[in-house]
């Protein structure tokens, strides 16, 4: 053998070695974050209020915490549980789809995610007929 490759023989190795590593995309889930609101059809669910529970996920396209390790460097979930309540706690809402949008559009404004997911369920709803619970979703993306 005289040392010269086949042509092609070895491209997809060169071509590897090339690539960098990407940024892994990171998710932020939030499970069952419990909240006391006023949100319902009725005046009277407004005015008494009720608990809801929320689901969230954010999803950011890169995260330097990934590389750093530190807090700052992504989106701290204990904040946006805050911020979550917050919007809850604001204002009543009639339906959980103003009260979801609400929340989405505010995690959007305050935190450089590229989408975010918001599900509000009630357990035990106020209805005629016996139900576990009813929820609705709200999926946005940043602009």
């Amino acid at each position: 053998m005289d040392g010269d490759d086949e042509p092609g023989e070895f491209d997809d190795v060169d071509e590897r070695r090339e690539r960098t590593p990407s940024e892994p995309e990171v998710t932020i889930e939030i499970s069952g974050l419990s909240l006391f609101t006023h949100v319902g059809v009725t005046a009277a669910e407004r005015e008494v209020g009720q608990r809801l529970l929320l689901d969230l996920r954010l999803d950011l396209e890169e995260s330097d915490a990934t590389v750093t390790d530190r807090l700052e460097d992504t989106v701290d979930y204990a904040e946006v549980c805050d911020t979550a309540n917050l919007v809850a706690q604001q204002r009543s809402y009639r339906t959980l789809e103003r009260l979801c949008t609400a929340v989405a559009d505010r995690l959007l404004e305050r935190y450089d995610v590229y989408s975010v997911w918001v599900k509000a369920a009630k357990p035990e709803p106020p209805l005629a007929l016996p139900v576990e619970e009813v929820s609705v979703e709200v999926w946005r993306e940043s602009e």
